[in-house]
């Protein structure tokens, strides 16, 4: 991959200088026998997801996670927990682990100004918060940890772009935008990147902002669309995420598209891989989760041993300027996805390559 884990120097002498419940350097004169300095003090970390709805957080933030604060400090202790897209339960979350003792929290907010109190509350403690995935608003903290998400929604409309004008569709009707749910900052980003990239180039007929990311109600959405503009009129649809493209395929072929139009996506799923390889989608966005993961792993370990690593870049969050690390975003199509996520072992060819697209993974060369 041409990105990698972005681990400034700062960070990589403190990791390797001291291991998480090791010896530290000798110390004492000719005449004394040398003591090693006091290992440092295990850690608690909290982890906090929004949703399961969305396949990657069960199956590869979390273990990606926990796996790399085990490599880096073992005998650190991770708390974890998903709030199912409910901020309630969130908060409560948040509250049982600042109770049980919570020194660290990476938290990915399921509502990004309902967690404003609970930032609060950390600081209040002398806590320091990582915002991970997702942009936290109204409050200062320490770090955040994502992707490039405009640059996301860029890449999703220009490849959207891309395909219409390949098909020679562009000019000849309209398309459908669902966009995240309203509540998530990275979701506003995701829809301004696409319209840099669509805007004055293509007529947008219905655009939807999608409710906690349901790929339900991007399936109801993208039917109210089909009837209000008609069938044949719908040359194209930007959908945020793979969930929500998996609910408007459905909503596509139930009103009897034989073939679909184009159709974008985030987060290769498995299922949106499979999706593209039997030709129901045409794109989707490979995220390095691992490298995510892991760069907000090793920050962890670093701010809890009291260390302050230098951020590459900020983002302002509308109340403070961020010290940030942001990835950047990779177009996956059917030509690329055993150089990219094959490659990357984000998934092997034997999972992706189920009987019913065992044709088309011998066509691009995964069998």
């Amino acid at each position: 991959m041409r990105r990698g884990l972005l681990v400034p120097a700062a960070v990589a002498a403190v990791l390797l200088a001291a291991g998480c419940g090791g010896s530290g350097g000798a110390g004492g004169g000719s005449s004394a026998t040398p003591s090693a300095a006091p290992a440092p003090a295990a850690t608690t970390i909290a982890l906090f997801l929004p949703e399961s709805k969305t396949t990657r957080y069960e199956a590869f933030d979390r273990p990606l996670f926990q796996a790399k604060v085990a490599q880096l400090c073992p005998d650190c202790k991770v708390l974890y927990a998903n709030a199912d897209q409910d901020p309630a339960k969130q908060q409560s979350q948040v509250e049982s682990a600042l109770t049980q003792g919570a020194q660290v929290l990476v938290l990915d907010a399921v509502d990004a100004e309902a967690v404003a109190p609970l930032v609060n509350q950390a600081k209040q403690k002398n806590i320091p918060v990582i915002a991970y995935d997702r942009l936290i608003s109204r409050i200062g903290y320490d770090y955040y940890v994502s992707f490039d998400n405009v640059k996301v929604g860029q890449v999703q409309g220009q490849a959207l772009l891309d395909e219409m004008n390949r098909r020679g569709t562009t000019g000849n009707g309209q398309i459908v935008m669902l966009n995240g749910a309203p509540t998530d900052p990275s979701a506003g980003d995701y829809k301004k990147g696409a319209h840099l990239a669509l805007d004055g180039k293509v007529r947008i007929g219905r655009e939807f902002d999608t409710p906690d990311w349901s790929p339900d109600k991007a399936q109801q959405e993208t039917e109210q669309a089909i009837t209000a503009l008609g069938r044949d009129s719908i040359v194209g649809v930007y959908s945020a995420n793979d969930g929500m493209a998996g609910g408007a395929v459905a909503a596509l072929k139930r009103a009897g598209y034989t073939t679909l139009p184009p159709l974008t996506g985030q987060d290769a799923e498995l299922t949106a891989v499979q999706r593209i390889l039997s030709g129901d989608q045409t794109m989707t966005v490979y995220l390095n989760i691992r490298a995510q993961a892991e760069q907000a792993a090793t920050l962890a370990v670093a701010v809890g041993r009291g260390e302050h690593p230098a951020a590459p870049t900020k983002v302002n969050n509308g109340t403070a300027d961020l010290p940030a690390f942001l990835l950047d975003p990779e177009v996956v199509t059917k030509a690329n996805i055993k150089d990219t996520i094959v490659k990357d072992g984000f998934y092997t060819a034997g999972q992706i390559c189920t009987p019913d697209v065992a044709t088309a993974c011998q066509q691009v060369g995964l069998q």
